[in-house]
C-alpha cells in the first residue's frame, strides 16, 4: 500500500482541494495522513473526514513590520523538527501540499528525507509560502493557465482546481425547503467567505427592496455577521455558514455574488453558476483575488465589481444584467478547459510517488 501525506492550512481554501482528492485516493488504495497546525481549521475538517491527523508548530512569514516576525521563525523551526519526526516514522511515498504557511516546514522536511512533493497553487500568482516551497517540489499544479509563466520550466502542470464531487449532487427542492423558498422566483446566492464581507453584506441589504422584486436571496454572511433586523424579511434568508447543505443551496441557485478566492470561483465554474465577483481589495490582501477575478472575466465566466466602487444601486444593476445574460456565462463555462483536476492530480501523484 502506497502512503501519501497531505498538508495545507490556515484557511478552508488550503484544505478543501485536499478533501476533494480523498475519495479517489481511497479508491486507489492509498494510506492517507494529514499534517497541519495544532488547532487550525484543517484539523477539524480532516478529523471530520476520518483522516489521521498530526499537528505541528507553525508561523507566518510577513512582508510588514510585526513583533511576531521575531518569534515566528522559532515556531517554524520547531514545526520543521516535528515534521521531520513524522517523515521518519510514517515514511510517506509522496507529499501533496496545498499551501499555506503550515506547509513550509513540511515540504522542507520532505526534501530532507527525499520524499517527492507535489504542490498545488490555486491562485493566479504563487503566494509567499508556495514560493518558498516550489524549489523543493517535483511538480507544481496550477489552476489558471496564466500561472505557468510564474513557475519553473519543467515543473508546471496545468491541472485546474480539484472540486468536491458531492457539490454537484445537490437537491434543489431540499435547498428551497431549507430557505423557505418557492419555485416562482429565481434564487440569488450571496457568499462572502467564512469570515464574511462587511461591505458586500451592507450593499446587499441596502439593495434588498430592489433585488427582492426579482429574486429570492440566500445570504451566507459569515461568522457573527447575521443581522436580526432582517430575520422576517420575506424572500430573504441569512446564515453565518453552511456546510453539508451547501450542495443543495448551489442546486437551487440561478446566480451568485461571491468573493474571488480561487477555490470558491472554481466551484462556481464546475457548477456553471453565473456569478458576480467582488474580490478582496488590494489594500486588504496581496491582490490575488483581483487577478483571479480578472482572469475569469477575460474568459467570459464572470462579471466583476471592485469593492471600492460598490453601491447598492450598482450592485442591483449588475446582478440584474448578470441574470439577463446568464446563458452566455453558462456557455463559456461549459467550454472551459482544465476541468478534470482530480484525475490529472491523482495520476501525477501515482507517477511521482517513490
Amino acid at each position: 500500500m502506497k502512503k501519501i501525506l497531505l498538508t495545507g492550512g490556515g484557511t478552508a481554501g488550503h484544505v478543501t482541494p485536499n478533501i476533494a482528492l480523498l475519495p479517489t485516493l481511497r479508491e486507489q488504495g492509498y494510506e492517507i495522513r494529514y499534517i497541519g497546525s495544532y488547532d487550525g481549521i484543517e484539523k477539524t475538517l480532516m478529523e471530520d473526514c476520518g483522516i489521521p491527523y498530526t499537528g505541528i508548530a507553525t508561523g507566518k512569514f510577513r512582508r510588514y513590520l510585526s513583533l511576531k516576525n521575531l518569534t515566528d521563525p522559532f515556531r517554524v523551526f520547531k514545526g520543521y523538527g516535528e515534521a521531520k519526526k513524522l517523515m521518519r516514522e510514517y515514511k510517506p511515498d509522496v507529499l501533496f501540499s496545498k499551501g499555506g504557511f503550515v506547509a513550509v516546514p513540511v515540504v522542507l522536511a520532505a526534501k530532507k528525507y527525499k520524499v517527492p512533493t507535489i504542490i498545488h497553487e490555486s491562485d493566479m500568482t504563487p503566494g509567499l509560502a508556495n514560493k518558498i516551497c516550489i524549489p523543493s517540489a517535483a511538480k507544481v499544479c496550477h489552476s489558471f493557465p496564466e500561472t505557468a509563466k510564474y513557475l519553473p520550466e519543467g515543473k508546471a502542470v496545468y491541472s485546474g482546481s480539484p472540486i468536491r464531487k458531492e457539490l454537484s449532487e445537490g437537491d434543489p427542492a431540499a435547498g428551497r425547503a431549507l430557505c423557505g423558498f418557492n419555485t416562482e422566483k429565481p434564487v440569488l446566492l450571496v457568499m462572502g467567505g467564512s469570515l464574511g464581507a462587511l461591505k458586500v453584506n451592507q450593499a446587499v441589504r441596502e439593495a434588498l427592496p430592489r433585488l427582492l422584486e426579482t429574486f429570492q436571496i440566500c445570504h451566507l454572511c459569515g461568522k457573527g455577521k447575521v443581522d436580526p433586523a432582517y430575520d422576517n424579511t420575506s424572500g430573504y434568508v441569512q446564515f453565518e455558514y453552511i456546510s453539508d447543505e451547501l450542495k443543495d443551496l448551489f442546486a437551487m441557485t440561478d446566480v451568485v455574488i461571491s468573493r474571488a478566492g480561487a477555490n470558491a470561483i472554481f466551484e462556481l465554474l464546475a457548477l456553471k453558476k453565473p456569478n458576480l465577483l467582488i474580490p478582496l481589495s488590494a489594500a486588504a490582501s496581496r491582490g490575488d483575488q483581483i487577478l483571479n477575478a480578472k482572469s475569469f472575466a477575460a474568459q467570459g465566466f464572470s462579471k466583476v465589481m471592485e469593492e471600492e466602487t460598490i453601491t447598492s444601486d450598482l450592485l442591483a444593476s449588475e446582478v440584474e444584467d448578470l441574470y439577463a445574460n446568464r446563458k452566455a456565462y453558462v456557455d463559456a463555462m461549459t467550454n472551459a478547459a482544465g476541468q478534470n483536476a482530480i484525475t490529472t492530480i491523482t495520476e501525477l501523484i501515482k507517477k511521482v510517488a517513490r
